[in-house]
């Protein structure tokens, strides 16, 4: 932000109390006051502490000569507005956006040098005999030149953080759509890319995918800001994470409150160059949350889920697996089929034990046993082998999690 102005300040009423004649006087000590101004600020500034030669200092003594000008002259023609000096404190800040470093450094050099130079200065004028009130007037011209140069440079920041963002933005989107393409990526490729989108390569990363709702924007996420690619125009929205495992940015309840409660799928962290096969696993979870078979809400960690996404990853074919291992069960009413295949599935998981099928039923183990000799009548030995026996718990496990599959059964 700019320096404010001091209130108060006169926009040329109070400064034409000064002596124009003082303009030259104070102009004749420019350069040793600009030595001075230049020490004290590379001595009360940490950014400016450089090694004192090359271009850095170059641009550090043209800005102190260039506000030491300005002042002096608004001593020598107060309505003067010093354009081309304003120019070069544009350009200082559109260069300190550029560089990536923050406003502050340079703001804080303005205040420290205006101060500074307003003390060697004012002492000229006490020097000089000169009534309180010329020395009054020359403090508000001090401020109003700080206030100026302040203003032309935080306006230059802000031009180019505005152009910088946009831009940065754009080379991440396209680094994105790199690392997510289906063609094989050159790693030369991807780090030259990632060089001008200022992204750290990482070793690993994960995908996800974001449930569409119309009034989150991309700008709303700050996972971008927390090292993640972002993408929320895409269908589905997405975005990839760097080193999913090893941060905490992007783990846990940290990760479901930068959310914002959005329901997600992340993909299986994988190598870099297998980015885009996170980005299939995660879209695929999230269609399932769509259906229901797994949770609707919150996030969901492909990871946690591989059997449920593996056999929903050829879905006519499982249809073909449940058609043909739940065929005995066309010959019951419908009533009786939720009920058998109900028990079948518990029977299965349990190893066969009758109790612990009543107790996770919340049924007689009688009542079990019931079931089970209408079981045998209508599978048969197909429910002492192995291979039938692996083949109905896979049908009817993706047949309970697959809305109304066994009511529409003819």
């Amino acid at each position: 932000m700019a320096t404010p102005a001091p209130h108060g300040v006169p926009e040329g009423r109070g400064a034409a109390a000064v002596p124009p004649d003082l303009a030259e006087l104070l102009r004749a000590q420019l350069e040793e006051v600009a030595d001075e101004v230049e020490e004290e600020v590379r001595g009360q500034v940490p950014e400016y502490a450089r090694p004192a030669d090359g271009t850095y200092r170059e641009n550090l003594r043209a800005g102190v000569v260039q506000a030491l000008t300005l002042f002096v002259d608004h001593i020598a023609d107060p309505r003067g507005r010093g354009d081309a000096i304003a120019a070069t404190y544009y350009e200082l800040g559109r260069g300190e956006a550029l560089e990536g470093r923050s406003l502050d450094a340079l703001q804080s050099a303005l205040r420290v040098g205006g101060l500074h130079a307003w003390r060697l200065m004012g002492r000229t004028a006490e020097q000089l005999g000169l009534d309180s009130a010329v020395v009054t007037a020359l403090g508000e011209l001090a401020f109003r030149t700080v206030h100026e140069v302040a203003e032309a440079a935080a306006a230059g920041y802000s031009e180019a953080r505005a152009h910088n963002t946009d831009e940065l933005e754009r080379r991440r989107r396209r680094l994105l759509d790199l690392l997510l393409g289906e063609g094989p990526v050159a790693p030369a490729a991807v780090q030259d890319m990632a060089h001008g989108a200022r992204w750290s390569v990482p070793r690993q990363v994960a995908v996800v995918t974001l449930a569409a709702t119309p009034d989150q924007r991309e700008e709303e996420w700050p996972l971008a800001a927390a090292g993640a690619l972002v993408d929320m125009e895409s269908r589905p929205p997405r975005m990839l994470i760097p080193d999913p495992d090893g941060s905490g940015r992007f783990g846990g309840r940290a990760f479901s409150l930068a959310l914002r409660g959005r329901p997600a799928a992340i993909g299986p962290t994988v190598p870099l160059a297998e980015a885009a096969q996170s980005l299939r696993w995660a879209t695929r979870a999230l269609g399932l949350m769509g259906r229901g078979i797994l949770p609707r809400q919150g996030v969901v960690r492909c990871a946690d889920h591989l059997s449920t996404l593996l056999l929903h990853s050829d879905e006519p074919m499982l249809d073909q697996l449940r058609g043909r291992a739940l065929a005995p069960l066309d010959t019951v009413s419908e009533g009786q089929r939720e009920r058998l295949a109900e028990t079948l599935l518990a029977w299965l998981l349990s190893g066969s034990n009758v109790p612990d099928v009543a107790a996770r039923l919340h049924v007689h183990p009688q009542t079990v046993r019931y079931r089970l000799r209408q079981l045998e009548k209508v599978f048969g030995d197909a429910l002492h082998d192995p291979g039938a026996r692996l083949d109905l718990i896979l049908a009817l496990t993706t047949a309970q999690k697959s809305e109304e599959f066994l009511n529409s059964r003819p």
